[in-house]
């Protein structure tokens, strides 16, 4: 069923049935381009939460029974449905979140790579058998910590509830997704995925609804055993808080700042287009997006110049339109927070040189911005943006430099640029951060560990790690009884 918009009409998935909330309750989904309602979201009841805890309380008995190779096979699946169904899948989330239609159709073909990476990683998580005295076999296991409570927000429709979902199932847990209220029918068109390729219910459950409520209704729950959140370092704060006053457990991949040195001996051409590149994807609405480029005195002419070239040759437009290299910004928030951002870093000294306003159309659109003369106490240098700004700020001396990029309590993502590998490696031991990238910015990778460190959170996502917060350990001592 689908609206008049080509939208398909969103419901909760609970205990293996698509349904309303208890009371019909709804909020309205806008088009972020059209600034048009193109749907509603259900929003649970305390009643429906319990409903979800329940089924993935009895779903995890189930799913932990399965065997391995049956539960792989499932996923393996999903995998596959999701890679052929990611053309309408990316449609919807341009919809819904804005992007350009090449990436939301990339990020869901990457979404099944991903579950197809953590499905195979399942089979290897070993234990092992620890030499010790005779007649006692002391061995440790690996197993699945329980039913996850887990909360996404809306920057990656696709991407960000399979990093949950993929790494809980595959370990063996059940989960309780509760999806962005803003992209709702990406998250349903996921999870379908799952149900088509013959995950038994209870296994995988979404829901929508006031976000508070439903966070401190699922942690306080004595079902739920691990809390894992994506989003904004005051709320991550909040539910972690939560999750310690119960004791459990919490995987936190909160927001970044993420500064970007370009050195004295790196190619300022080549560094400014990729940092371009990478700054103006997702309209800068990623955690990991470069935010603060540092560039040496004797490159940052030349490499201004060129990430205006590359700034300006940004068409930005509707998602779904062809040629759009850029989309609208989420929502109205976001529009005026930027709008806040420029304003105090020009009332402070700030120019602008290309860019630095709303578009006027309909839409959430800004430009892309460029700014120089930053000072260093305008909000724009402390405040994540999560958005196509970009603050260039020259700086004379590597050690000084180091310092301001690590001053910030974020510690998400760093970039650097460099001919040398002894700078390099100086970058690699000195910037605070989970994520490096020299000579490139590149994003996550299903088959390497990411997450932050400081106030950006703890625990990681991707790689062998991935699975290590839905797994315990688990030490046991046999003595032997003749």
């Amino acid at each position: 069923m689908t609206t008049d918009h080509g939208y398909p009409a969103v419901r909760m998935y609970i205990a293996g049935e698509w349904c309303q909330g208890g009371t019909g309750r709804t909020a309205p989904i806008v088009n972020p381009a059209t600034e048009e309602v193109i749907g509603d979201v259900p929003l649970a009841t305390t009643a429906d939460l319990d409903r979800a805890l329940a089924a993935a309380d009895e779903g995890f008995r189930v799913w932990r029974a399965t065997p391995i190779a049956r539960r792989t096979a499932i996923l393996h699946a999903a995998a596959d449905l999701i890679a052929e169904r990611a053309p309408e899948i990316g449609r919807v989330s341009t919809l819904e979140q804005g992007k350009p239609l090449a990436e939301s159709t990339g990020e869901a073909r990457r979404t099944a790579d991903t579950l197809r990476w953590h499905a195979d990683d399942a089979r290897r998580a070993y234990g092992r058998i620890i030499p010790t005295e005779a007649g006692t076999v002391l061995t440790v296991r690996r197993e699945p910590i329980g039913p996850v409570a887990a909360f996404v927000p809306w920057n990656f429709p696709v991407g960000g509830p399979n990093r949950k979902i993929s790494s809980a199932l595959s370990a063996g847990c059940s989960i309780i997704i509760k999806g962005s209220e803003e992209t709702p029918a990406t998250a349903a068109a996921l999870v379908s995925c799952y149900e088509d390729a013959g995950l038994p219910a209870g296994v995988l459950n979404l829901v929508f609804g006031e976000p508070a409520e439903v966070s401190a209704h699922l942690i306080a729950s004595p079902v739920t055993r691990l809390i894992a959140f994506t989003g904004s370092v005051p709320v991550g704060k909040l539910l972690a808080a939560q999750a310690g006053e119960v004791m459990k457990p919490s995987l936190m991949e909160l927001g970044g700042h993420a500064p970007v040195i370009v050195c004295a001996d790196a190619d300022p051409v080549q560094a400014a287009r990729k940092a371009a590149q990478a700054k103006f994807a997702n309209a800068g609405q990623v955690c990991t997006s470069p935010s603060r480029f540092y560039v040496h005195e004797s490159r940052v002419e030349e490499f201004t110049a060129e990430f205006v070239r590359a700034t300006e040759e940004v068409v930005v437009g509707d998602g779904l339109a062809e040629g759009t290299k850029m989309g609208p910004l989420a929502n109205e928030r976001r529009l005026k927070a930027l709008e806040r951002l420029v304003t105090d870093a020009v009332a402070r000294g700030a120019k602008v040189l290309t860019g630095g306003a709303a578009l006027d159309r309909r839409g959430y659109f800004f430009a892309p911005t460029v700014l120089t003369d930053v000072p260093e106490d305008a909000e724009l240098l402390h405040e994540e943006p999560f958005a196509p700004v970009a603050p260039i700020v020259p700086f004379s001396d590597l050690g000084e430099v180091l310092t301001r990029a690590n001053a910030l309590p974020y510690g998400l993502a760093a970039y650097g640029f460099t001919r040398s590998a002894a700078t390099a490696e100086k970058l690699s031991a000195e910037l605070e951060a989970g994520i490096l990238s020299i000579n490139h910015c590149g994003g996550s990778v299903h088959e390497a560990p990411s997450g932050g460190v400081k106030d950006s959170g703890y625990g990681r996502e991707g790689g062998p790690e991935a699975l290590d917060a839905y797994l315990v350990t688990k030490r046991v001592s046999h003595l032997l009884v003749p």
